[in-house]
């Protein structure tokens, strides 16, 4: 079970500092850098990871020991978490620790959130588990209708959850989509990620997750964690991975963070990265293909020109000629398209670009 393996790795890290005590050296602890010159992109598996150097912090270091401290100390309290199976948020994680030095010293613990958020990202990279592993929630944000099954083990029940027959609301993705989550029944064809919510919507009063058998998942903009990691479980279970966002600076970067991930968690590699996605659109292409989009368009903000400059430098975007053609558009036009667009013609075309669009492969990589 995942309880005993997590348990496993946070006892070896504590065992390991004892022995080095026990023979009187310091205690050290081990991970790896997470900075953007220690991220690349890994072609062989098509998203970012961090490379391999490494970082040793000592607790016998004026430079180092409260640091140390305080990574021992929330590896001691996320231990006591998964020992008496209760969750918490990063948030209140942070207020767990923050006086456990004792009321009667003038100095907490932890000053900021942000100190610890750190080094919970350097106790995932190290022990090679992930925070949801820890017991510790993110936020919860995306949604998702279609033909699947999900067994949920929570506190202490188990229940099937009819994706199907969730209503106008969809089921709400959990932050953690692995400990007690299981897919008991799956029967798409494929996965269509719609950016913002508004569409997914529209797209659910029609029913267009009954009619083409898809899975239809909204991440309510960026992704959180549990999304990608449910998106990577539904790849994996060899569905194709169709995406529709705004042609912007926004949508691209949604996009793009879901596909080869996001330098922030590079760490987490390919467990929270889909690189099979496909960028069915919106795009500047779709202008020539559809009239009615021509007058549809918008300004594009320095934002959004700035990031087309952007990611036409990065390798593992302009070795797509598709997208070179794609940000070169936005750039001499000056213009951008919003998904909202395809409802200008009628409400219910969304569906038929979107079938379109898959059956004639018209995508970008």
């Amino acid at each position: 079970m995942a309880e005993k393996v997590t348990l496993k790795k946070l006892e070896e890290m504590g065992t390991g500092m004892v022995k080095q005590i026990d023979g009187g050296e310091g205690p050290t602890f081990e991970t790896v850098l997470r900075t953007k010159s220690n991220t690349i992109y890994d072609e062989g598996i098509g998203c970012l990871r961090t490379g391999d150097k490494k970082e040793l912090r000592k607790f016998l270091s004026m430079a180092q020991a409260k640091t140390f401290m305080q990574t021992v100390a929330i590896a001691a309290k996320t231990r006591k978490f998964v020992k008496e199976e209760l969750h918490t948020s990063i948030r209140g994680l942070f207020y767990q620790l923050k006086f456990s030095l004792g009321e009667d010293l003038d100095e907490d613990l932890f000053s900021e959130q942000s100190e610890s958020n750190g080094l919970i990202e350097d106790l995932e990279v190290a022990l090679g588990i992930k925070r949801e592993d820890l017991n510790l929630t993110t936020d919860r944000k995306g949604f998702v209708a279609g033909p699947m099954t999900i067994l949920d083990r929570f506190g202490g029940e188990d229940t099937l959850i009819d994706l199907e027959k969730q209503g106008r609301s969809g089921w709400s993705i959990p932050s953690d989509v692995d400990n007690g989550m299981e897919i008991k029944r799956l029967d798409a064809d494929y996965v269509l990620v719609v950016e913002k919510d508004a569409l997914w919507q529209r797209l659910n009063e029609d029913k267009f997750w009954k009619k083409e058998n898809c899975i239809l998942v909204t991440p309510k903009g960026q992704s959180t964690r549990g999304t990608r990691r449910l998106l990577r479980k539904l790849a994996d279970r060899k569905l194709p991975v169709y995406c529709l966002m705004d042609c912007d600076a926004w949508g691209w970067y949604i996009y793009w963070t879901i596909k080869t991930g996001s330098m922030n968690l590079a760490y987490l590699g390919r467990d929270f990265a889909v690189p099979e996605a496909r960028f069915i659109g919106v795009t500047m292409s779709d202008i020539e293909e559809f009239d009615f989009l021509q007058k549809l368009t918008i300004k594009a903000k320095e934002v959004d020109i700035k990031r087309a400059e952007e990611m036409l430098g990065y390798p593992w975007i302009n070795r797509h000629p598709e997208w070179v053609k794609e940000l070169k558009m936005v750039l001499k036009t000056k213009k951008k398209i919003e998904q909202d667009a395809l409802q200008g013609q009628r409400l219910t075309f969304v569906g038929e670009y979107i079938n379109q669009k898959i059956k004639k492969k018209d995508w970008l990589p």
